[in-house]
């Protein structure tokens, strides 16, 4: 059974052109095709990643933390409640009006009391600015390495000037070791950012995040076993272009640096529009969707692999709508929020007021955001992010 769907998997009418086969793939005269067995290599390498990450914002990102200001900084904690933690846990992190008079008479607190607990029950779950600072800093340096790297793979490349040369001789095209590398170091690093997704920063995008991820590993796996090698390095370093700006803007942003960040992020919007909506759809795409029908008929694999591209286009399409309206914001003048992120409450949020007879006085909580602060979006995208 199990070898049956295997042989199916395998089989060369799904991934390859019609009359040729994975005999055609085979390494001779010097020549080394790909393989989907090189892709074992990317499952180890991602732990690697983890690894070398850990020590990274330890030893890298946090020092240069401190030197920029940025601490941890103490939150007011919930006090122990079980009836509380029940119903944060299994019913919401914001009861209704009705479900607090509820809580307040199973808990014995006054309604203001369990407003209070669930607003600092939130506020334990929301990321530090460390932790956001860290992870920026992480992302900034590989994106802007890959990048770096992924240029120098492609840009003497004939096929990097003239699109038709991508397909010339497909499939029977050999690879070389700085395509082998590059593509081997980006698929790990996009299964590690799966593998610590529940770890990372949560945004209110976290479903799109995972599906971009998927999208972008399943891509990047087909394109290399299906041959599909040159599209898939044009792809990656389209990607790579924007990314370690959106985190540096990101990593400024955590620092105070309000300007630096403002106009680092007006760069990326406009790279980030430019090579996701127009080079990315009318040059990448019409690449890899018209001219293979030129050298042979529509197969399997070409359906799949437009397929999951449109995906990603779709997502890039979703994160271009908050990044201009974020765009418009600093064009008007208007202060910009993080429109993925939600804000710390603090004590007096929701209208809270001192509580009468008592005599004191509500607090705002220390890590609070400053007003006027703006946070901007984290898309690796981000990230395929956001990128492939």
């Amino acid at each position: 059974m199990l070898q049956t769907l295997y042989d199916y998997f395998w089989w060369e009418r799904l991934w390859l052109p019609v009359n040729l086969t994975w005999a055609d793939l085979e390494d001779r005269d010097g020549r080394v095709y790909a393989k989907a067995s090189d892709l074992y290599i990317t499952l180890p390498l991602a732990l690697l990643f983890l690894i070398v990450r850990y020590f990274f914002e330890l030893y890298v990102a946090t020092p240069l933390a401190a030197l920029l200001n940025i601490k941890e900084k103490t939150r007011l904690r919930a006090p122990p409640n079980p009836t509380l933690e029940h119903f944060y846990q299994t019913s919401g992190k914001q009861p209704k009006q009705a479900e607090v008079e509820l809580l307040s008479r199973q808990s014995g607190l006054s309604g203001r009391q369990v407003e209070r607990w669930f607003r600092r029950r939130r506020n334990q779950d929301r990321p530090s600015l460390l932790k956001k600072f860290r992870e920026a800093s992480w992302r900034f340096t590989f994106y802007l390495i890959a990048f770096i790297a992924g240029m120098a793979v492609i840009v003497d490349k004939p096929w990097f000037y003239d699109m038709k040369k991508v397909w010339e001789g497909y499939p029977i095209q050999s690879t070389i070791p700085s395509q082998y590398w590059y593509y081997m170091i980006e698929l790990s690093f996009y299964w590690s950012l799966l593998f610590s997704i529940a770890s990372d920063v949560k945004r209110k995008d976290f479903k799109e995040q995972i599906i971009h991820h998927v999208a972008t590993i399943i891509l990047i796996s087909f394109s290399w076993f299906a041959n599909y090698i040159r599209a898939g390095t044009l792809i990656m370093a389209l990607h790579d272009s924007s990314d370690y700006l959106l985190e540096s803007a990101k990593m400024f942003n955590y620092a105070g640096w309000k300007n630096t960040c403002n106009n680092i992020f007006i760069v990326f919007a406009i790279v980030f529009i430019i090579t996701r909506l127009v080079i990315l759809p009318f040059w990448i795409l019409h690449c890899t969707v018209v001219y293979p029908l030129e050298l042979y008929p529509a197969f399997f694999g070409y359906y799949f692999f437009n397929s999951m591209m449109g995906v990603l286009q779709l997502l890039h399409v979703f994160w271009a709508y908050f990044i201009l309206r974020m765009a418009h914001k600093f064009i008007t003048g208007k202060l910009v929020e993080d429109e993925r992120s939600d804000p710390e409450e603090t004590e007096s949020s929701e209208g809270e007021e001192a509580i009468a007879g008592g005599g004191a006085k509500s607090r705002p909580l220390a890590n609070g955001h400053p007003v006027g602060h703006p946070v901007v979006s984290n898309n690796h995208h981000e990230n395929m992010a956001t990128s492939v």
